[in-house]
């Protein structure tokens, strides 16, 4: 990207100064806090679920809409998708191989090249229709090379007319060089023959082991960031491009045979091989509560479903929601059962929509479609939180979703956003990121211009101080999360992103962005405490309160371009049981004043002694404002932990660079 002036660094520069911050911590007084504050959200962007976090390295399994996309034929033979012997009727489309002279078959290409490893097993299998008495080679070969990594033969259980699937097993004999590989399924007739396939799928080994499951390495990266939710199934890909188009979850259980996919908003089919089931599978692998958003009758063409005909969608969500909790005496109960999960999962947070805000959709959400959700799950499941898909309206209890894409100063002038937003409507940040530079004046989005191929550090760290203004309204705010998540290096329509890939864990890059959310979510607050200080916020922010499993104390800090790049010195005290309690803010701009004391928060304790330790962590850029990660160079972020031992009066002494993010650490009483 071209170079920017200091000016269009940073407006807020012009106003921070590195003055020395004095901040004094209550230890009483303060907010309960959400237990959720860090989360995930997930849609099939960017090919993140199929040809991402979806583990199937086939793509193009089953044909879908008559394509031949990844595709090519072996030696002589010509393929052709028909539709004259449908494997099922969710998967009517097949590949028709006739063979030539010699061998015969048809070779994928995978989601732009496949991993291969000696040390993995790869599972595979697909279905034939046709006779065929002879036997199936099923290999794995490099496109540059034309090596051979794996291979083996299975005897063809091949009929005619009817389908016979076939199972087998991949084992390498060494690991590829690279991701340029391909998988090949060959037979060899004695005469001319026709036969057909459909289904091809082979699997790595996944994550946690399950069938139809998971990458390995992507699943680690989001487990690495210590969620506690995980809001699905999107997205705009909730909604649908159009009448019909919308995520039917109905569509995504049982057998891949009978799941027909969908062709997905984003440009690309969705196999919807990441089913309701392998969603709550990948809630309960990462321990992690599940946000249910349901399709509410908007669409992104901007049709809207009637009021007279919404009961169609409110009966569809009634019923995902009998399926995934309801008794086994139940009808969706059973068929839950009858798939092999007798035992109900346990939804506690439902999202009705998305953005419906935009598209049109916001005066029929505020008329009549929210309010037709919201009483009809109460009724059914009184115990479910419910949230608006948007800030913009809300209704009786209903929680409300903010979403926000901007600059990084725009990002650091929300930081006292939810200070005076009213209590009782529970806000999820439901998605955000800085996607764009700043321009010298402090302006929102601007979505006719480019946005940032890549986080940078500026942007990651405004995106910081916007969190831990957050995180002071711990008590409004439910939980935030970065948006979008995941992003296949080959094929994206959204950019910046959290974690990027290709078919090659190698390149697997997290973002600059991501280490500071795993920093601030690895040291969880259970309740806010007051802060007095007579500095204002900025060039440093910060919020304080109590550890959340251990008692400790923590102090969570960024500091956003201070003058002429100069270090921030802090000093921070935490007060023993009385002092600044029940409220506790200071007479100075940067006090909190917020303390209620609710809960644990108000019970005092003994504060923090000369002599006692503290971990600080810090985590900087040395490259720069602009420093961000690629595959190829994906150290951008330094974090340098210290010890530090409190002085007279308990008192820490310490500096913070500019653009920085820290976490203060004191252990505190258990």
């Amino acid at each position: 990207m071209a170079p920017l002036s200091l000016r269009a660094l940073s407006l807020l520069a012009l106003t921070g100064a590195a003055a020395a911050v004095t901040l004094s911590v209550a230890n009483s007084g303060g907010n309960d806090t959400s237990p959720y504050m860090y989360g995930i959200m997930f849609e099939d962007i960017n090919q993140s679920g199929d040809g991402g976090l979806y583990a199937e390295l086939i793509r193009n399994r089953a044909f879908h809409n008559s394509s031949l996309q990844a595709w090519t034929a072996v030696g002589d033979s010509t393929l052709e998708v028909v539709t004259s012997a449908p494997l099922s009727d969710a998967l009517p489309r097949s590949v028709k191989v006739t063979s030539g002279k010699g061998k015969a078959g048809l070779k994928n290409a995978g989601y732009w090249g496949m991993d291969v490893q000696k040390t993995d097993k790869y599972s595979g299998s697909f279905y034939s229709y046709g006779a065929y008495d002879g036997k199936f080679t099923l290999s794995l070969v490099s496109d540059i090379t034309n090596e051979t990594l794996a291979t083996t033969k299975i005897k063809s259980r091949s009929v005619e007319h009817a389908w016979t699937e076939h199972k087998f097993e991949l084992l390498p004999t060494k690991s590829a060089a690279n991701s340029n590989n391909s998988f090949v399924l060959e037979f060899r007739p004695c005469h001319q023959t026709e036969l057909q396939f459909n289904l091809i799928s082979l699997f790595p080994p996944t994550y946690k082991n399950r069938p139809n499951g998971m990458r390995r390495e992507l699943m680690e990266k989001l487990a690495d960031l210590k969620p506690s939710f995980l809001r699905i199934p999107g997205g705009n890909n909730l909604e649908g491009n159009y009448a019909g188009n919308y995520w039917n979850w109905s569509s995504t259980l049982g057998p891949l045979t009978d799941r027909p996919g969908r062709d997905g908003v984003w440009t690309y089919a969705n196999t919807d091989g990441i089913g309701l089931v392998e969603y709550m599978h990948w809630a309960e692998d990462l321990d992690v509560e599940v946000v249910l958003a349901v399709a509410a009758g908007l669409y992104l063409n901007g049709d809207v479903v009637p009021e007279e005909e919404l009961h169609v969608f409110v009966e569809d969500a009634l019923n995902e929601l009998e399926f995934l909790m309801g008794d086994v005496s139940t009808p969706w109960g059973a068929r839950r059962a009858k798939l092999g999960y007798p035992k109900p999962w346990n939804i506690k947070f439902v999202e009705v929509g998305n953005e419906d805000n935009l598209w049109g959709g916001l005066d029929s959400y505020k008329s009549y479609r929210l309010k037709t959700f919201y009483d009809a799950i109460k009724a059914k499941y009184p115990d479910i939180s419910i949230f608006s898909s948007t800030d913009e309206f809300v209704y009786k209890e209903s929680g409300q979703d903010y979403h926000k894409y901007t600059r990084p100063d725009y990002s650091v002038s929300q930081f006292d956003l939810f200070d005076n937003w009213a209590d009782g409507h529970p806000i999820i940040i439901g998605e955000y990121a800085t996607i764009q530079n700043n321009t010298g004046k402090l302006e929102d989005t601007d979505w006719d211009a480019p946005k940032n191929k890549w986080s940078n550090w500026i942007g990651s760290v405004a995106e910081a101080v916007f969190i831990l203004g957050a995180e002071r309204n711990g008590d409004r705010v439910w939980g935030t999360t970065f948006a979008p998540i995941l992003q296949n290096l080959n094929s994206y329509q959204w950019a910046p992103d959290l974690i990027s890939f290709t078919a090659n864990p190698a390149d697997t890059t997290p973002s600059v962005s991501y280490p500071i959310i795993q920093l601030l979510a690895s040291h969880r607050i259970t309740h806010t405490l007051p802060v007095s200080s007579a500095d204002a916020f900025g060039p440093a922010y910060w919020v304080a309160g109590r550890g959340a499993d251990d008692g400790s104390y923590i102090l969570k800090a960024a500091v956003y371009n201070s003058t002429g790049g100069a270090d921030v010195p802090v000093r921070v005290q935490f007060e023993a049981g009385g002092g600044g309690g029940g409220g506790g803010g200071g007479g100075g701009g940067g006090g909190d004043g917020k303390g209620k004391g609710k809960g644990k928060g108000g019970e005092g304790g003994e504060g923090v002694k000369k002599g006692d330790r503290a971990q600080l962590t810090v985590l900087t850029a040395p490259e720069g404002p602009w420093a961000h990660n690629t595959p190829e160079n994906k150290g951008a972020v330094k974090t340098t932990v210290t010890t530090l031992k409190a002085g007279r009066g308990g008192v820490f002494e310490f500096s913070l660079p500019d653009l920085s993010v820290a976490v203060l650490v004191v252990e505190g009483e258990k």
